[in-house]
């Protein structure tokens, strides 16, 4: 399993290119952030492939010097995973690299709006001499999540998306009691107090909020600033902002891309219009 491994990340790092621009045309993110996204990806594998040969039980002697103990682990069997749409291709590796390391079979399901990526890794792997069928990847919405949740000879499932459909996973996958791994989304805040370095407190505010268009479960998109620092804070923020180059995601030069659907797109500019109302005030914009 490791020397397939670890072929797969050569292989993937001998194209990177092509699989980076593949992953742009997928989910519309910077060039320069999926380049960044496949190295990720090769680290992933060859951190796993280095490891797989390592993991084993343990012998454990007893106090009465006569008797011992020992532990053994064992594969699950096949294990599942259903992935987000912002990071097609590197969660894919995140959730396959340990599962074939500790010499499990593998199913992946990745998010509708993002079907490429994926497809092409398990070919690679195919390539990098992993036996065909032990890395499938299965195409579908939410019904076929479902199925994977719920199948009895899935004996694992690893879920990467939205709280609400992480509950429902949950919920599936515990009618057979499976194990279960959930990597939910959220709204985390970043709090800047008074006596922060305000170059960096904008810096930390603008990767929080702008990294993949804002389209990452860990992003800082509630800001709260200290009142007394508030106007020194905007005064920083409002100029980088509006120095963020929007464009094509294929240019190099482009630092926001496009979010993932036009779908997504209306949301977001629904939540603008509902700031509006609020009495928001809009600092920078940038129009469709």
């Amino acid at each position: 399993v490791a020397v397939v491994v670890f072929r797969a990340a050569q292989l993937i790092r001998e194209r990177s290119d092509a699989i980076a621009e593949l992953e742009t045309r997928d989910c519309g993110k910077p060039l320069w952030e999926s380049k960044l996204d496949i190295q990720a990806s090769i680290d992933c594998l060859e951190y796993f492939a280095g490891i797989a040969p390592s993991i084993h039980g343990q012998h454990i002697q007893l106090d009465d010097g006569k008797s011992f103990a020992y532990t053994r682990r064992e594969p699950l069997g096949a294990c599942a995973g259903i992935g987000p749409w912002n990071y097609p291709f590197q969660t894919a590796c995140w959730k396959l690299a340990p599962a074939l390391a500790c010499g499990n079979a593998f199913v992946y399901k990745p998010s509708p709006l993002t079907p490429l990526s994926s497809v092409l890794l398990a070919e690679i792997f195919v390539e990098a001499g992993l036996p065909a069928g032990v890395f499938n990847v299965v195409q579908g919405d939410g019904e076929t999540g479902a199925m994977l949740a719920g199948h009895e000879e899935i004996a694992k499932v690893s879920f990467t998306g939205s709280v609400p459909t992480g509950k429902k996973v949950m919920e599936i996958a515990s009618g057979s009691v499976k194990a279960l791994t959930l990597e939910l989304g959220g709204k985390s805040p970043l709090i800047v107090f008074e006596d922060a370095d305000l170059d960096n407190a904008v810096s930390g505010a603008m990767l929080a909020n702008f990294l993949s268009q804002g389209q990452v479960c860990s992003n800082g998109t509630r800001v709260f600033v200290h009142k007394k620092i508030k106007d020194a804070f905007v005064n920083k923020l409002v100029p980088r902002v509006k120095s963020l180059r929007v464009g094509h995601p294929m240019k190099e030069e482009t630092q926001v891309g496009a979010l993932i659907s036009p779908d997504h797109a209306a949301k977001v500019l629904n939540y603008i219009e509902s700031a509006e109302n609020e009495g928001g005030r809009i600092l920078a914009e940038a129009k469709r």
